[in-house]
């Protein structure tokens, strides 16, 4: 029998949190599920298409239901909108790409369920990210997941010692398929629901046209240039671009081209060839340690974006100005992506990608 006996769960409505609600009902505890309410349309509703969805909250509540756990969704429309979606359209105004799912989870949700299961309490929060927590006398240890074709630790990298001590992600030590296979051997109505990939709040439209509704600036038009400055031509606005875009510029130059630079405060952006793509470094903000502190002697694997594969690199800096140098030149650093450090399957922190111009940002061009 675990040493806690009430948790706290974040159900989404999908497959990996109905699972991991009924995987700590199977380890003994009292278990309490709650959805986030994050966005809403005009009237107030649950939007219908995406994630975080009418229909995932439903889904929630029938899991719930059929576990036999008390079950509660809470409101945080206001603080996400504030924290998250105006941050996210203000980004693409400075020419950057953001990544929203790292900012709720650094902003709102996981200070808001851990607010609210000490309110209720509850002895740890449970999510279904697949992620891995460990302990041992040098403290809280963030692990990518067992499945690292599903590993969500990336977006995870902000949680610090005193959120880890409290959460814990049953999920991580399993595949994907492991879940599907325990979500249908136990019938649950999710075992399956296809997984959602939109950002919640813009849902299975176009995020351009989301940011044309609700952040009409962003629309303003401006010139396409080459790496030399010559006018090449138009476009409609900075916000449908972003850095290693290779498509859906509108040039035709009979050659491979790519955004190289996105320049907001003049509305320009920049062609160029995949070399120009290249960066030896960058520097970051809001940078945090999982542990507090950097490793000692700064080298580490990092990922610059969600998907790529983890390079070799070594990070340097102190207080707020920390910069990333990698081993081999990297393509496509895309400023307001996030850098994660790793060594092996642990995360060791990360921190946002800041636009170029910096002293420790050096491109490696062709020319």
């Amino acid at each position: 029998m675990t040493q806690h006996t009430k948790a706290l769960v974040a159900m989404s409505g999908g497959v990996d949190s109905s699972v991991a609600a009924a995987l700590m009902l199977e380890q003994g505890y009292d278990v309490i599920g709650v959805t986030l309410k994050q966005w809403e349309n005009p009237d107030g509703s649950l939007p219908t298409a995406g994630c975080c969805t009418v229909g995932d909250a439903e889904d929630a509540r029938r899991v719930a239901a059929q576990l036999g756990i008390d079950y509660y969704v809470l409101d945080y429309v206001d603080e996400f909108r504030e924290a998250v979606v105006e941050p996210w359209g203000r980004a693409y105004l400075e020419g950057t790409t953001p990544n929203p799912c790292v900012e709720c989870n650094r902003k709102v949700r996981f200070d808001a369920l851990l607010d609210r299961a000490e309110m209720l309490g509850c002895d740890v929060l449970v999510t279904g990210h697949h992620a891995r927590v460990f302990h041992d006398e040098a403290g809280y240890h963030l692990l990518r997941g067992r499945d690292l074709n599903k590993d969500q630790s990336y977006v995870l990298h902000m949680l610090d010692q005193e959120k880890l001590a409290r959460i814990e992600l049953p999920i991580g030590e399993m595949t994907k398929d492991d879940v599907w296979a325990k979500a249908e051997e136990m019938g649950l109505r999710t075992a399956g629901k296809a997984e959602s990939m939109e950002i919640c709040f813009v849902g299975k439209g176009n995020y351009r046209d989301f940011l044309e509704e609700h952040f009409p600036e962003t629309r303003r038009p401006g010139l396409i240039v080459n790496t030399e400055g010559e006018e090449l031509g138009e476009h409609g606005g900075t916000a449908g671009f972003t850095i290693g875009q290779r498509r859906g510029h509108g040039v035709a130059l009979g050659e491979r081209t790519y955004v190289v630079d996105i320049q907001p405060q003049t509305s320009t952006i920049v062609l160029g060839r995949k070399d120009d793509l290249l960066a030896e470094g960058c520097e970051l903000d809001q940078v945090s340690f999982v542990s507090g502190h950097p490793p000692m002697d700064g080298a580490v694997d990092v990922k610059i974006r969600y998907r790529s594969v983890p390079v070799p690199a070594k990070i340097t800096g102190e207080a707020d100005r920390w910069s990333v140098w990698f081993e081999e030149p990297q393509s496509a650093v895309a400023p307001g992506q996030i850098a994660v450090f790793y060594t092996g399957d642990e995360v060791l922190g990360g921190g946002v990608i800041k636009p170029r111009g910096g002293a420790n940002l050096s491109l490696k061009t062709s020319h």
